[in-house]
C-alpha cells in the first residue's frame, strides 16, 4: 500500500489521552489512516517533515462572520482612527477618492467609541462630508450601524410616522431628530439597500477571508448566521459557499448556522417533527448536518440580545454608566419560545446569542423546554457569548449539559471596556473559562470575527492568563490551563459544533486536518508568541510560511 502523505514532527499532538503524541501521520484520501509503527515502512507520493515544529489538530473557529469580515475587507478600517476628527478625514478621503461614482455607499468596519473618547460622529459633520452619498460605518461589535441624513431618508426614517421596528432602535436625540446610530435589528433597514450581494462577491469574500484563515491555522470555522435577518447577505447566501468550495475558492471547511429568519414554516406528516407534525426549518426539509466535508449546515442561529459594548445586552442590572439601561431583548420571550421549538422540533440544535445575563435565563429556559419536551439530541444546543453569567447560571448549564461560546480573544482589546460596563461586581461574571469547564459544560473557542480578530493563538494566551492590553487581569479565576485553551479549539469546539467525528482530534479515520505550531502550545511560555508555520487541509497545505508564499497564490496577510 502506498500512502498519499506521510507527515512528520518532533512532536505531533493528537489530543487523545490514550495516545498524546506521535511523531508521524498518514493520510489516504485526505483522512487519516495510521501513526508511527502502523504506518512504517509505507512508502508515501508525498512527505511533510516539519522537524522541530509541533502540530495539532486542525484549528476550529466555532463561532465567526466569514462573509461579513470578508467584504468589509475593503472597507475603512476605522479601528485605525483616535478620535472623531481622524474619523472625519478617511470619510473625507473615501468621498473623494469615490467622486466619479456617485452613488457608492462609503463603508466603514470596526468603529469603537472608546477610541473617541465614549463619543459617536456627529450627523451633521457626517451630512457636510457625505451629501447625498449612502453611508454604513459599522459598529465594532455588529449590533450598530452609523449612517446619515441621505440613507436614512431613503430607508423612510424621516417619514411621518415611522417608528422603530421590532428587536431594534433609531436612535434619536432630545429633541426627537435622528442622531445616524442605528442600533440590533433596525440595521436590518440599511441591510435592505445593500443585499443581496452577488454570488460572485460574496464568494470573492469568502476566498479573502478563508486565505487568511489557512494563514491562521485555522481549519474550519462556523459561520454564525446565513440567509436571513440584518446578520445575512443573500437569501441564496449557501449558493456562494458551494460555489467557493467547487471552484477551490474555499480555504477552510465551512458549517453554516442559518440564521432563524431564513427558516419557515413546515408540515409534513403527524409522526414527523417528533410526533407533531409541524416545525421550522428549510424547504424540502433540509437540516442540521446537511453538506458534505467542506460546506454543511450547523445549528440555527437565534439572537436573543444585543451587545456589551453597546450597552443593549439584556442584563437584569443597569449598566454602569447607563441608570435605568438594562437593554433588550430583540423579540417577546413567547415569540422565541414559539419559533425556537419549532426549529428545535423539526431538527435543528439551537445556537442561541445571548450575551447579557437575561438573555442567558432565556437561552436556558427555552434549551430545558426543548430538552424536556422533545429530548435531547446528539449534538447540544449552545449559547453563544454567553457574555454576563452568573454562577447559578454556570451550574444550570452545566446540568443541562449544553456547549457555550464565549470569546477569550475580547479579553485584551476590549477587557478594560467590558469591565467598566458590568462594574466590580459583575467583572467575574465575564466571559468565563474555568467555572465552565469545572461545571461539566463544553467550552467551545471561538473569535466572533471581525468584532475581534482571528489569531486564535491571542486568544488562547488570553483565555490561559485573562490580562488585557492595558495589562490587567479581567476575572483571572476564569483561567484555564494551556491544554484546555489547545481543546476549545480543537476537540471542544468539534463536540460543540456536533463534528468530532470527523475532526478535533487525530485519530484513524478522522480528516487529516493539520495546524503546525513553531512550539508547542502546552509548554510554550506564551501560546500568542508562536508562530503558525503551516496549515495542512484534507492532506494539502493550505498554507505554507517555510516557502514564503501560501499554496493558493495569495497574500498571507492574516
Amino acid at each position: 500500500m502506498k500512502l498519499d502523505l506521510i507527515l512528520r514532527a518532533a512532536e505531533i499532538l493528537t489530543m487523545v489521552r490514550a495516545r498524546p503524541t506521535v511523531r508521524a501521520v498518514g493520510v489516504i484520501g485526505g483522512r487519516i489512516v495510521g501513526f508511527d509503527d502502523e504506518i512504517a515502512g509505507l512508502a508515501a507520493e508525498r512527505t511533510l517533515d516539519f522537524g522541530n515544529a509541533c502540530v495539532t489538530p486542525g484549528l476550529i473557529d466555532a463561532h465567526c462572520h466569514t462573509a461579513w469580515w470578508g467584504l468589509g475587507l475593503t472597507a475603512l478600517d476605522l479601528s485605525r482612527a483616535s478620535g472623531l476628527e481622524e474619523l472625519y478625514a478617511m470619510v473625507k478621503a473615501e468621498v473623494e477618492r469615490l467622486a466619479d461614482d456617485p452613488g457608492a455607499w462609503v463603508h466603514g468596519t470596526g468603529f469603537n467609541p472608546a477610541s473617541h473618547g465614549g463619543n459617536f460622529p456627529d450627523i451633521t459633520r457626517l451630512d457636510e462630508l457625505t451629501g447625498d452619498r449612502p453611508l454604513c460605518l459599522r459598529h465594532t461589535s455588529g449590533h450598530a450601524t452609523i449612517t446619515n441624513t441621505a440613507t436614512l431618508r431613503q430607508v423612510g426614517v424621516l417619514e411621518p410616522g415611522f417608528a422603530s421596528p421590532e428587536g431594534g432602535i433609531v436612535v434619536r436625540d432630545g429633541e426627537g431628530r435622528p442622531t445616524g446610530l442605528i442600533e440590533e435589528a433596525a440595521q436590518g433597514l440599511v441591510q435592505a439597500l445593500l443585499v443581496p450581494y452577488s454570488t460572485d462577491r460574496l464568494v470573492d469574500a469568502l476566498e479573502k477571508a478563508t486565505t487568511r484563515y489557512a494563514a491562521q491555522g485555522i481549519t474550519s470555522f462556523s459561520e454564525a448566521g446565513v440567509g436571513g435577518g440584518w446578520i445575512g447577505h443573500s437569501n441564496i447566501e449557501v449558493t456562494a459557499y458551494q460555489t467557493a468550495a467547487s471552484r477551490g475558492r474555499l480555504h477552510a471547511r465551512a458549517q453554516l448556522m442559518p440564521a432563524i429568519d431564513a427558516l419557515r414554516p413546515l408540515r409534513a406528516h403527524v409522526r414527523d417533527f417528533l410526533g407533531e407534525g409541524a416545525g421550522m426549518g428549510l424547504d424540502l426539509g433540509v437540516g442540521y448536518g446537511f453538506g458534505d466535508d467542506n460546506v454543511r449546515f450547523g445549528h440555527v442561529k437565534v439572537f436573543l440580545d444585543g451587545s456589551l459594548l453597546g450597552a443593549t445586552a439584556a442584563v437584569t442590572e443597569s449598566f454602569c454608566g447607563h441608570d435605568h439601561n438594562t437593554g433588550y431583548l430583540l423579540d417577546e420571550p413567547e415569540a422565541y419560545r414559539e419559533r425556537a421549538l419549532a426549529a428545535y422540533r423539526a431538527g435543528w440544535p439551537l445556537a442561541l446569542h445571548a450575551i447579557g445575563d437575561a438573555a442567558i435565563d432565556l437561552a436556558l429556559d427555552l434549551i430545558e423546554e426543548a430538552y424536556k419536551r422533545y429530548g435531547c439530541g446528539d449534538v447540544p444546543c449552545r449559547i453563544e457569548h454567553f457574555g454576563i453569567a452568573r454562577p447559578d447560571q454556570v451550574e444550570r448549564a452545566g446540568r443541562l449539559g449544553i456547549a457555550v461560546a464565549p470569546q477569550a480573544g475580547f479579553i485584551g482589546p476590549l477587557g478594560e471596556q467590558m469591565a467598566e460596563r458590568v462594574g466590580a461586581e459583575r467583572e467575574s461574571w465575564l466571559y468565563r473559562g474555568r467555572s465552565v469547564v469545572d461545571a461539566g459544560i463544553l467550552l467551545a473557542g471561538s473569535s466572533d470575527l471581525p468584532v475581534a480578530d482571528n489569531n486564535l493563538r491571542r486568544g488562547m494566551q488570553s483565555a490561559v492568563d485573562r490580562r488585557t492590553d492595558a495589562g490587567s487581569a479581567l476575572a483571572p479565576a476564569e483561567a484555564i490551563l494551556p491544554e484546555e485553551a489547545l481543546r476549545t479549539h480543537t476537540e471542544w469546539a468539534a463536540r460543540a459544533t456536533g463534528q468530532i467525528r470527523d475532526k478535533g482530534t487525530l485519530e484513524r479515520g478522522k480528516l487529516a486536518d493539520f495546524t503546525v505550531f513553531s512550539g508547542s502550545p502546552l509548554t510554550a511560555e506564551s501560546i500568542a508568541e508562536l508562530d503558525i508555520m503551516a496549515t495542512v487541509l484534507g492532506g494539502k497545505l493550505s498554507y505554507d510560511a517555510r516557502a514564503g508564499v501560501d499554496p493558493a497564490g495569495a497574500s498571507q496577510e492574516s
